[in-house]
């Protein structure tokens, strides 16, 4: 990993060319590249969480005037509890995932010594700009090397101490791999994300992480292709079937394990038959754990007798808004059918989660829930690379092309056709007379 101070189309080009190195290297080479990182970022702990610290006490003194959210202070500590460990873990997760590249998907044969395959290859240049999340560095840098993309970071000013010494110890450590230095690079000019996103010749995909504004300006800013979501915007339909206990486990979890989250919950959808039953066992649970609740009518009403919570009247502005905090929104519906309109109508097509111990029902909401994560009885907080088992991700993206969900190391690889011949021309084949039909003959994968 290099920090460049060079013009975005420059440090585009280079990365462009250090992906076909990259692209050609065996899996030993790379994972080999994942081991020094994880061991130099392991010996340089405390050095990075001094700088890190530095970062925080600047984004604690904005937020305390207003200029910076709570959520974005909270993703940026990198020593909140488990943080550290699960970046490391991610590292040496992702290493030991099978090789994503070079995996053969299809093979047909066309002819005679005419074979067609469809082999798995690297996208080729990334650029992820991001904000406040300095663990991102580490998970892209390693997701990018196992898949044999090369990547181009771009951080928001928030995290500029931390981002410089995680990028300053990885792109020491690759200094001692085969992976070109250039593959990994933290741009670190200032207003550079304009001409970033101009660089279309050289940059094949773009994957933001942050904040729905700055999603929404990339998007709106570039002609490569995006991936990601803007929006996390999650569900939860709690039926009269569910079971009250489990019920609670899973909602608090959803809503209160990690409120700046974006597979946080910001709505629950109640049926009307378990408003009176099992709705208030939940609402006290989570007035317990410092959550307030904007209500419609029907769930306040039922909350009449629950004291020392903080309960305000739902507006409709609520139902579309990401809170990232300890607020939710809370609304009736009478049908499964209601329930899955309003997801459907005011969700993000991040995470969706229906609690219920009717299997039928579960079924339907899973398969008409129009959104990359759709749950029967769990927390929306298991919408996560490392939880599915892709050892970390690059984001979670609402797309409905390419990619979708947690994007771990599948969603960073693209699949070539390759064909091997004996000088074929495709003038001798087809129906007419001389002519010789394709034989399409589908042959096992090995």
């Amino acid at each position: 990993m290099s920090l460049t101070n060079a013009s975005p189309e420059a440090a585009a080009r280079d990365a462009k060319s250090a992906s076909f190195t990259l692209a050609s290297l065996p899996a030993s080479a790379r994972n080999a590249a994942l081991d020094t990182i994880h061991a130099a970022l392991s010996a340089a702990k405390d050095e990075i969480l001094a700088a890190n610290a530095r970062d925080l006490e600047l984004a604690r003194k904005a937020a305390a005037d207003g200029s910076l959210s709570e959520a974005l202070v909270s993703r940026l500590d990198l020593g909140k509890k488990g943080k550290w460990e699960d970046m490391l873990k991610g590292i040496q997760d992702v290493k030991d995932l099978e090789d994503p590249v070079g995996k053969i998907q299809m093979r047909t044969k066309l002819d005679d010594n005419f074979m067609l395959e469809r082999v798995s290859c690297p996208i080729g240049v990334l650029l992820i700009i991001f904000e406040a999340r300095p663990e991102v560095i580490a998970n892209i840098a390693s997701l990018a090397i196992k898949s044999g993309n090369a990547a181009i970071l771009k951080g928001g000013k928030e995290s500029t101490e931390s981002f410089v010494a995680i990028s300053t110890v990885i792109s020491s450590a690759l200094n001692k791999t085969e992976v070109p230095n250039g593959a990994i690079q933290l741009v670190t000019t200032r207003d550079a994300i304009a001409q970033l996103l101009a660089q279309d010749r050289y940059i094949d995909l773009v994957i933001p992480r942050g904040s729905n504004e700055l999603v929404r300006y990339i998007k709106e800013s570039t002609k490569i292709p995006v991936l990601g979501h803007a929006d996390g915007l999650c569900a939860i339909y709690l039926t009269a079937t569910a079971h009250p206990e489990k019920a609670i486990t899973a909602i608090v979890d959803a809503k209160t394990s990690y409120p700046a989250a974006c597979n946080s919950l910001e709505t629950l959808l109640v049926q009307d038959t378990a408003v009176k039953t099992t709705f208030p066992g939940v609402a006290a649970a989570l007035a317990a754990k410092g959550v307030s609740l904007r209500c419609d009518a029907a769930s306040k009403a039922a909350l009449a007798s629950l004291t020392n919570a903080d309960i305000q009247d739902a507006t409709e502005a609520d139902y579309n808004t990401e809170f990232l905090s300890l607020t939710l929104a809370v609304k009736t519906v009478s049908s499964l059918d209601q329930a899955i309109e309003h997801i459907n109508t005011h969700g993000s097509h991040h995470t969706d989660s229906i609690l219920t111990s009717d299997a039928a029902d579960a079924e339907k909401f899973m398969n008409q829930i129009d959104s990359a994560g759709a749950y029967w009885n769990s927390s929306t907080r298991v919408a996560d690379g490392m939880r599915y088992g892709f050892g970390t991700e690059v984001g979670i993206s609402t797309n409905k092309i390419h990619a979708r969900g947690p994007v771990g190391l599948e969603g960073l690889t693209i699949y070539k056709y390759k064909v091997r011949g004996d000088y074929q021309a495709t003038a001798g084949y087809g129906d007419g007379e001389g002519k010789q039909p394709w034989k399409h003959e589908k042959l096992p994968i090995e």
